[in-house]
């Protein structure tokens, strides 16, 4: 047994992970998976509270709590109130045993791979992060990469992988999660690449894969400044252009699972070459491999020098800063498409907020003054203000919680969802 927060540390400890769904806004879910995510948003959570949020009886509370704490899933924590003098039982809520299960989160990307750890409650154990070598890869290859970085970071945490309950990966691409099928990707050579079973097979862990802007999103809803909202998009700019894009509290992913593809919509007709094949692609304009193929021109670089596309990118970010006017008019020329795209993002889904993030967010002549101004210019006016738009220039490790979302999902709704339940009727 992992001892327990004592009543002065508890809340603090106990912070609450996963979206936050206003009370009976949802009530399609079997009620044990209700009542156990609703205990694990909150945190800390008194029964009495949870009967008033899902509007169901006490006694109900009561049975479902029992038998989740009964299963190992959750466990009844002392919560004083701060600066309460606690006589006699000291009040009891209920929070998730973080102890029950543990998994496994990584990013696969063009130019590192990430990895954590978390517990069922979703607090951080373990990180680690592993170069590697650019262009793709086999798809025998990447699998040893993933190994090579799980044995790290379970040694980091002082444990096996065969303590792990489920492993979550995210990679850039098309990829199908519920297939578990990356149909493309820049990682890999192969195509139609049955990843998440073959990773699955070599691991001996359940294995489940989605494209890395979803698990983006997917952090945001869970960890972040997505919490709270029902809908919200994030778009990274990185090697690529990617989106995740959250529907009623849920990520949305498209009847075949391979929409919220705002890179490779169209911003210019016959314009410059994505790497998907087809041309005038919002990212062959705005990722780091369109901006490094402007800054190869913009700063008299021979392609025999063959700068890696990183220290490309920091020198025309340099010089722009420098006040090189043909370097500023390269950012502020993808400032624009982006403005172009974003400005399709509010006409088509009307969010909430749209967040900004991916290692290029340290541009900021990307997201200047004149080229939100732009987007407002291209957003339907219907005399209502256009979204909020945040900045978080945040690392892979944000990626890789993302990935770690995607596997506490898949554990509990395996031990919560529909079909558990029928099964146990």
């Amino acid at each position: 047994m992992v001892a327990q927060p004592s009543p002065d540390d508890a809340s603090e400890a106990r912070k609450g992970v996963g979206p936050l769904i206003p009370p009976l806004s949802d009530t399609l879910r079997p009620l044990r998976q209700q009542v156990f995510e609703r205990i694990r948003a909150a945190g800390l959570i008194p029964r009495v509270q949870l009967a008033k949020d899902l509007g169901v009886s006490p006694a109900s509370v009561t049975t479902i709590t029992s038998e989740l704490i009964d299963s190992g899933l959750i466990e009844e924590i002392a919560a004083a109130r701060e600066g309460e003098v606690v006589r006699g039982r000291p009040a009891v809520a209920l929070g998730v045993r973080a102890s029950a299960h543990r998994v496994a989160g990584m990013k696969l990307s063009d130019r590192e791979h990430t990895a954590v750890i978390v517990d069922f409650a979703g607090n951080l154990i373990a990180d680690d992060v592993i170069p590697r070598r650019p262009g793709p890869m086999e798809v025998s290859e990447l699998i040893d990469a993933v190994e090579t970085l799980l044995g790290r970071v379970c040694a980091k945490a002082g444990m096996d992988r065969a303590d792990l309950s489920a492993i979550g990966i995210g990679v850039p691409g098309f990829v199908d999660s519920a297939e578990g099928m990356v149909l493309w990707s820049s990682t890999l050579i192969e195509r139609a690449v049955p990843l998440a079973a073959l990773t699955a097979d070599r691991l001996g862990v359940p294995v489940s894969i989605d494209n890395d802007a979803n698990l983006v999103a997917l952090a945001e809803l869970w960890f972040g400044a997505g919490r709270s909202l029902s809908d919200f998009a994030v778009v990274t700019i990185e090697h690529g252009v990617g989106m995740g894009f959250v529907l009623n509290h849920r990520l949305y992913r498209g009847a075949q699972r391979l929409g919220m593809e705002l890179g490779h919509t169209k911003v210019h007709l016959d314009g410059a070459l994505c790497r998907c094949g087809q041309r005038g692609c919002l990212e062959a304009y705005v990722a780091d491999y369109a901006l490094a193929r402007e800054a190869t021109t913009a700063l008299n670089r021979s392609h025999l020098e063959n700068p890696s596309i990183p220290a490309l990118l920091e020198s025309l970010y340099d010089h722009a800063k420098a006040g090189n006017i043909t370097a500023q008019s390269i950012f502020r020329r993808a400032g624009r498409y982006l403005a172009i795209g974003l400005s399709n993002v509010v006409n088509l889904f009307d969010p909430a907020l749209i967040i900004l993030s991916g290692d290029r967010m340290r541009y900021d002549y990307l997201y200047a003054e004149e080229c939100l101004a732009e987007m407002a210019n291209l957003v339907i006016n219907t005399g209502r203000p256009r979204p909020p738009i945040e900045i978080h220039a945040w690392g892979d490790l944000l990626w890789a919680h993302g990935a770690a979302a995607l596997a506490l999902s898949e554990v509990s709704l395996g031990l919560l969802g529909p079909a558990r339940v029928l099964a146990a009727e």
